[in-house]
């Protein structure tokens, strides 16, 4: 199992945290074997999920300028259509992918292109699934163009625990489809913007994988994007 880079301060600090806290059981309390026992066996159990939270699995994507990617692994749980205020301004598919805090949190591109627009903005932290997340909670909003002109925004959410954002891109840098754009820690919540038009390919509910399940196929023209 591959551990993300991400990972490693986090996991370290978990260590550091276990044997601190064995060593203490230890000193103090000896002769107390149930409690011990208790403590290694729920010690192992936090060390396991700290570090299945951070795996970050190989994968090939063949790319395909038709179709649109799933940027995150997670459970498909908005699909409706709504007026895109930041920098589109227009209506648009939007699709949204809720984290729990056992996904994988490695971001994927959805697809290839230019990134004609990012911008990072501090916020709330309300639960992922809250109607008022999208827009008020600390994210990040980026839009890819591909080559015919056809624009995809997407954004990370951070949740009630996910307390951390991390990106990879800037405005103007070139990027492929299904590569890492992102991460963010402890449960969250990615949100798609589609083009009218676009043909959805996920249900509400379905499990989705992130740079391997097909959340939509793009309509062969769309409307220019309003510049703002």
């Amino acid at each position: 199992m591959t551990i993300h880079k991400e990972g490693y301060t986090s996991i370290a600090l978990c260590i550091l945290f276990i044997f601190v806290l064995n060593a203490l059981v230890q000193f103090y309390y000896p002769q107390a074997y149930t409690v011990k026992w208790i403590i290694y066996i729920l010690s192992f159990l936090l060390f396991i999920i700290i570090l299945q939270f951070f795996r970050s699995p190989s994968i090939k994507v063949r790319p395909d300028e038709a179709l649109v990617l799933c940027p995150a692994d997670g459970k498909v749980v908005v699909i409706e259509e709504t007026v895109e205020t930041e920098y589109l301004k227009d209506k648009r598919i939007q699709i949204s992918v809720f984290m729990s805090p056992v996904n994988v949190h490695v971001n994927r591109n959805p697809i290839a292109g230019v990134i004609k627009y990012f911008k990072y903005n501090a916020g709330k932290y309300l639960v992922a699934w809250h109607p008022k997340s999208s827009t008020e909670n600390e994210r990040t909003t980026i839009v890819i163009e591909n080559s015919a002109g056809v624009a995809v925004l997407f954004r990370q959410i951070a949740g009630a625990m996910a307390r951390r954002i991390v990106w990879y891109v800037n405005e103007g840098d070139k990027v492929e489809q299904g590569e890492q754009f992102g991460f963010i820690k402890f449960g969250s919540r990615v949100d798609v913007f589609l083009p009218l038009g676009s043909t959805v390919k996920v249900g509400i509910g379905e499990v989705v994988k992130g740079g391997r399940t097909i959340l939509a196929e793009l309509p062969k023209k769309a409307a220019p994007v309003k510049k703002v």
